[in-house]
């Protein structure tokens, strides 16, 4: 198929901004954009360094103490990777062949990848308290990198105008704001300079950050590769003759067009924008997405740890830290116990927890809009990814666990659930009395019931009009009411003891 030559006008705008990976290979060196004044470099550990130069052209890169060199290879493809350095800086990182880069007020400390959907691209300007937020933003220590949104078939090796931003009154506004409110967190806590590296882009799929070939290889996904695959080809036929095609034509066209470069298919920002930064030294990634896949929670469940999985794999850092945003409360709230799709996708997103190594979720089933789907409140949402990281990375002792289910018991009329994670005890919020607890007997039909604290871990449900109950669920819901909390502040995890 050639959709690159014929989707003519949505390519010259990304290539506007952006450099393809398959260009011609310059005589001069160098680097993608991720190496740009004022990065930040992860601390105590090897950082690879890469870019082009002509082919079989010796390159020298330095930095304080270092001197790396190699020679780039038949294609002009060259790499080094730096010896561990300690927190500080400021250093000069020097590249040299043909022609000689310098790139300026590199520090070393923690750099985390943040990425998702809109509510994480979502910026401070958009966010609650943007005035207090500018006001207060002095941090030069703390540094994040944006990307562009650019969906592609191909990898795209650099964007151009990605530059890394030093945290001032006068840049914050643009920084990611669950990602600032992060990063905060780890810099008071840990008092070294911390990067982000902000790839987000609002509405996109899980399945768009992730290989085609890995989607392939993995299997079950052969159906919704087909369907993109079509889209493709009906592009490809509608373009032919597009001279003596109708203006409805056209339309549907472009619509097509748009579709196969947006965020939705397949390996699109995989290629069109992790590709370029894919292998920086980084410590761990941070998460913020799932309502583009809310209607396919079941597939999600196998679609996430594979994506995170992928990740891992192709960064070659090992099983780094990922930590995500389980969905929050969205939508009207219903006056019955219902089905939810939403909720499906929170438990696939729990689901998860216990599949990979080093992941953990930030519940926020307490902080969301009912009708919004983009919360105003993100400096929370960071304080409880920074409080995973800090108990998990950096040695902390924080809770960080929002409590969850563990397990069931029936006792006569009532089921006693055990949970964990309840940081000695609860703390119901507004009322004393749990709130958000449904329970169901022989015929499966959920009612509002009763629930009673019975110690630290545990809590009893029942409703006078089921003898024999059989399954309970909490939270369970788009917007669900719920009220409990572990003693230190952490929402218990919507749930539910069933499968049905």
């Amino acid at each position: 198929m050639n959709i690159g030559n014929q989707l003519k006008g949505w390519l010259g705008l990304a290539l506007a901004f952006c450099t393809l990976g398959t260009l011609p290979i310059h005589a001069q060196v160098r680097l993608p954009n991720v190496f740009s004044d004022h990065m930040v470099l992860q601390q105590q550990q090897e950082n690879k360094v890469w870019g082009r130069a002509s082919a079989n052209e010796l390159i020298t890169v330095t930095i304080a103490d270092q001197k790396h060199s190699t020679t780039a290879d038949a294609n002009g493809d060259w790499h080094v990777k730096l010896q561990p350095l300690t927190a500080g800086g400021p250093h000069e990182l020097t590249v040299s062949a043909s022609n000689t880069i310098k790139i300026a007020d590199v520090l070393v400390g923690e750099v985390w990848i943040c990425s998702g959907q809109s509510n994480m691209q979502w910026n401070v300007q958009q966010s609650s308290d943007p005035d207090l937020e500018k006001l207060t933003a002095k941090f030069p220590n703390i540094r994040m990198i944006n990307f562009p949104q650019v969906g592609s078939q191909e990898p795209i090796w650099e964007h151009p105008k990605s530059k890394w931003q030093v945290c001032s009154p006068e840049s914050v506004l643009s920084f990611s704001a669950v990602g600032y409110s992060f990063a905060r967190q780890l810099h008071l806590a840990l008092d070294v300079p911390i990067g982000m590296i902000n790839n987000a882009w609002g509405g996109s799929a899980c399945e768009a950050w992730i290989s085609r070939n890995t989607l392939q290889s993995a299997g079950g996904y052969d159906e919704l590769l087909a369907h993109w695959d079509a889209l493709a080809r009906e592009a490809d036929e509608l373009s032919a003759n597009e001279n003596s095609q109708t203006d409805e034509v056209k339309k549907k066209r472009s619509g097509l067009q748009g579709r196969l470069l947006g965020n939705h298919r397949p390996g699109n920002i995989y290629n069109g924008v992790l590709k370029s930064h894919l292998g920086y030294g980084i410590r761990g990634a941070i998460w913020y997405q799932g309502e583009s896949n809310a209607s396919r929670a079941y597939q999600y469940r196998d679609l996430f740890p594979l994506m995170i999985a992928s990740w891992r794999q192709e960064w070659g850092q090992g099983d780094f830290p990922f930590y995500w945003v389980q969905l929050a409360d969205f939508k009207p709230e219903s006056a019955d116990p219902m089905e939810s799709d939403w909720a499906e996708l929170r438990e696939a997103q729990t689901m998860t927890q216990d599949r990979l190594p080093k992941t953990g979720q930030a519940v926020i089933i307490d902080i969301g809009e009912g009708k919004d789907i983009h919360p105003q409140n993100k400096s929370d949402v960071g304080k409880r990814l920074a409080r995973l990281a800090l108990a998990n990375d950096y040695s902390v002792d924080i809770a960080a666990q929002s409590p969850r289910f563990q397990s069931m018991e029936k006792q006569g009329n009532k089921i006693v659930l055990t949970f964990s994670h309840t940081s000695g005890g609860w703390r119901p919020f507004d009322v004393s009395e749990p709130v958000g607890f449904a329970i169901a007997g022989e015929d499966k039909k959920f009612v509002w019931a009763t629930a009673n604290v019975l110690s630290d871990h545990r809590i009893e449900v029942f409703h006078s009009q089921i003898p024999n109950p059989q399954a309970v669920r909490y939270g369970w819901a788009d917007n669900p009411k719920c009220n409990m909390y572990s003693r230190a502040g952490l929402p218990l995890t919507p749930f539910r003891t069933d499968d049905w």
